[in-house]
């Protein structure tokens, strides 16, 4: 199951290990992606900072770390990132269903 951030950012757990990806609607709003800036695999990520950075011919937007963990691998380059953590991650504050 998915949770979503009010800021379109979303999380999808199994056990300590969850995949973070942007919403439809920001996908549609982005448009066409020209660039993305991301992390290196192995980066320590603190929840709530600056995971990536996407660029379309309309605007450039930010995607945010909703936990704290290691990157592991990229996904869909653009769409999703895995994250690593220690401990079972369990999303709180500020996302829902």
């Amino acid at each position: 199951m998915k949770k979503y951030s009010d800021q379109h950012e979303w999380i999808m757990v199994n056990g300590t290990t969850g995949i973070v990806g942007i919403s439809d609607y920001a996908q549609s709003q982005l448009g066409d992606v020209v660039f993305t800036e991301l992390p290196s695999i192995g980066k320590e990520l603190a929840k709530g900072t600056e995971a990536a950075v996407v660029e379309s011919v309309k605007a450039a937007s930010e995607v945010y770390t909703p936990v704290s963990g290691r990157l592991q691998r990229l996904i869909r380059i653009w769409k999703q990132l895995r994250i690593s953590s220690t401990a079972p991650l369990k999303p709180k504050d500020g996302f829902s269903k």
